[in-house]
């Protein structure tokens, strides 16, 4: 027999404040209007990338991940991003994506 596995049910969007590690909500912005998730630093389990600053997310810090809401994106187009980051997008030009062998200058 198999150890049993406990999984969380998926559950649907929450509203600001609606505990369980992360809330969510839509924000409208310049550069059109986006569902944004807030994770809480306990429901974050994985190390990711920021598109902001192209630094490391690490486990357990608190972050936000956003995606275009409406027909411009899904689940796919989801990024996690420093709250920060997020908040200055608009401010700063995209960091460029380079492969790791690529020179350094």
């Amino acid at each position: 027999m198999s150890p049993r596995k406990n999984r969380r049910a998926l559950q649907g969007p929450r509203s600001q404040g609606g505990g369980g590690g992360w809330s969510q909500e839509t924000e409208e912005g310049p550069d059109g209007d986006w569902i944004v998730r807030s994770i809480a630093g306990a429901g974050s389990t994985k190390a990711y990338r920021c598109p902001g600053c192209d630094q490391e997310i690490p486990p357990g810090v608190a972050h936000v991940v956003a995606w275009p809401a409406g027909d411009r994106g899904g689940a796919d187009d989801r990024r996690h991003w420093h709250r920060p980051c997020w908040q200055a997008r608009d401010r700063r030009a995209p960091r460029v994506q380079r492969s790791r062998n690529a020179p350094r200058h």
